[in-house]
């Protein structure tokens, strides 16, 4: 019947209209294509540390600012913080503070252990800040006074060692460093790369212990699954 045969044919039917479709889309016009507009403008890095040295010319050439040793100063010190933090955690889950909880007489440290009118700071908190401004006199005086094989904090342009030479050649990584084989261990690359993650660390470590208001000792033992305490 016709109406059997007519059924027969719709696959064929369907068939032979995409092959006309693809037939013509062959011969159709071809829109051109755009041209590749290459930007020849610096990383945001390089600009910043660009327009600061241009702008700012007597402390650029001290290291200050943006810059590739300002980097490697600042995630040097983050990484520091990281041990300090760890290892004030341990050392507070493990007892090695005598009397943390205990607040300080104001009759026998005065002013220096108030915090606000006759509040005042409990041991642990007050070897913590000792500590630290220890640690803080002793990156000063490195500072003030460097020694010739120390990687210097702070540019001379009038020093010609290798120190002050090595630390002013030193070049922008980009966003991500070359992490190839031949820069794992102790380089210079894993040094930028480990120093950036610190800081990001720090970053989050502070956000973190502000929006769930808990002490940042008590946050990061809480990362580790309370190995600390």
């Amino acid at each position: 019947p016709y109406y059997q045969t007519c059924s027969a044919m719709a696959p064929f039917k369907t068939l032979l209209a995409l092959a006309s479709l693809c037939g013509a889309s062959a011969f159709a016009p071809v829109a051109p294509k755009s041209q590749v507009v290459r930007s020849t403008a610096l990383p945001v890095f390089e600009e910043a540390v660009s327009e600061w040295e241009a702008e700012y010319p007597d402390f650029a050439k001290f290291g200050w600012g943006p810059s590739v040793h300002a980097e490697v100063w600042n995630g040097r010190h983050a990484m520091f913080g990281w041990v300090f933090l760890c290892a004030t955690a341990y050392a507070k889950g493990h007892g090695i503070i005598p009397n943390p909880d205990m607040l300080l007489d104001l009759k026998e440290w005065g002013t220096l252990a108030t915090i606000s009118g006759k509040n005042t700071i409990t041991n642990e908190r007050a070897i913590i800040l000792i500590a630290n401004v220890h640690c803080f006199m002793v990156g000063l005086m490195a500072a003030l006074a460097p020694q010739s094989w120390v990687d210097p904090l702070l540019f001379d342009p009038n020093d010609d060692s290798p120190a002050q030479q090595r630390a002013m050649a030193r070049q922008p990584l980009g966003v991500l460093p070359d992490m190839q084989f031949k820069n794992w261990g102790l380089t210079e690359t894993a040094e930028a790369l480990n120093g950036r993650m610190a800081m990001m660390g720090l970053i989050n470590l502070f956000a973190y212990s502000a929006i769930t208001n808990k002490p940042m000792l008590d946050v990061i033992n809480e990362w580790v699954g309370g190995a600390y305490y």
